[in-house]
């Protein structure tokens, strides 16, 4: 990855490339990561992502400082985001999503026509 390229870019490029994973236009402007219809995070230009992970998930995350309470849900346990300010964010966003991306495909996988249960984040 260049360093010239933007925080979104890299992340684009990255996630994107993944098999079963899309990238568009959210409902509300921002760059969403979907597989099949289960959103896996979306992004807010160069400098925020957001997510949704289980609440166990979501609090072993946030203990390790890797994410913080969604500004606009910050009492709810599940909804996180992520600030971008450098390239070790940059990284850890994709690991994010990466986690994000595997839970969405296992439960794909259970479902029984293969299509998966909706689930936004925001």
């Amino acid at each position: 990855m260049s360093k010239l390229q933007t925080a979104s870019t890299q992340i684009t490029e990255q996630v994107s490339s993944w098999p079963g994973v899309t990238a568009g236009p959210g409902r509300r402007g921002e760059l969403a990561f979907k597989v099949g219809g289960r959103e896996i995070g979306h992004l807010h230009g160069d400098q925020a992502a957001h997510f949704a992970f289980p609440k166990q998930v979501w609090r072993e995350l946030r203990e390790q400082g890797r994410i913080e309470p969604h500004p606009v849900f910050p009492g709810k346990e599940g909804m996180a985001s992520r600030r971008i300010a450098d390239a070790d964010d940059v990284r850890d966003v994709i690991e994010l999503m990466r986690l994000n991306s595997g839970r969405a495909l296992d439960l794909a996988r259970l479902t029984p026509t293969g299509a998966s249960r909706h689930s936004d984040s925001s």
